[in-house]
């Protein structure tokens, strides 16, 4: 019993250990610090999307007056009021692939429009419209509204981010892509489209083809042009009352 005890020795932490713990102690404040930096940034963007949005229905307003302003005043003069020429169209495919033309198909693959019932926006141009004149018999389009743009993009927007569809369920998946194009929500996304501003492309591109429902009370005639009594073809403003039975 009067052995004297051995003292044990401290254990060793190994030194890779050590510093797998200082890199996630540094990894944990990097993260705590760029989450606070995104809440301030998102507080602070918040203020600048409410103001952007109260400015684009102004802008919207103000063009619905002046149109309501010129066709009074055409009717008082006694003329006819031509408005101006549509700068968007709504391009919406209607047929499958049976019998097609492969010239046909690498139009519709350059417009986007690879699956029945998908839908995409495009500038009106002179190349635009000689394609679409190509292959009328397999689509259908006209001008859309603000309505039928907002309500599209809301409901049936997809964003394309690294090649991934991801729905557009918040702001910040349009700021992460298009932020350095001064286009931070889904409002500044939608004013762009609408009004075919200088980065329609781009946007455009952003966002993924829509994927429409089948039209509620089915087709008329798919092979027929809409001036026939069919579906196929320009249906000019009666685009936008075809999307509702669709979306």
């Amino acid at each position: 019993m009067s052995q004297s005890r051995e003292r044990k020795e401290p254990r060793t932490v190994p030194e890779s250990l050590l510093k797998k713990r200082k890199r996630n102690e540094r990894l944990r404040a990097a993260a705590e610090q760029k989450a606070l930096e995104e809440k301030k940034s998102a507080v602070a963007n918040k203020e600048e999307i409410f103001k952007r949005a109260e400015k684009y229905v102004q802008e919207y307003r103000a063009a619905e007056r002046e149109e309501i302003t010129l066709k009074r005043k055409a009717k008082l003069d006694g003329d006819l009021y031509l408005p101006a020429e549509p700068k968007l169209l709504l391009v919406v495919r209607i047929r499958g692939i049976n019998r097609m033309a492969p010239q046909t198909r690498k139009i519709l693959q350059l417009l986007r429009l690879r699956q029945i019932h998908n839908a995409t926006f495009l500038r009106v141009n002179k190349a635009t419209l000689n394609m679409l004149k190509k292959v009328e018999s397999y689509v259908t389009y006209g001008p859309p509204n603000l309505k039928t743009v907002r309500e599209l993009i809301y409901k049936r927007g997809f964003g394309k981010v690294k090649g991934s569809r991801i729905p557009l369920s918040e702001n910040k998946v349009i700021a992460d892509a298009l932020g350095k194009l001064d286009i931070i929500c889904i409002e500044d996304l939608i004013h762009e489209i609408y009004t075919v501003g200088p980065n329609f492309k781009l946007a455009n591109k952003f966002l993924w083809p829509f994927k429409l429902s089948s039209p509620l009370g089915g087709y008329k005639a798919k092979r027929k042009h809409f001036a026939e009594g069919g579906d196929a073809g320009d249906r000019d403003i009666y685009i936008n009352k075809f999307i509702r039975r669709m979306n």
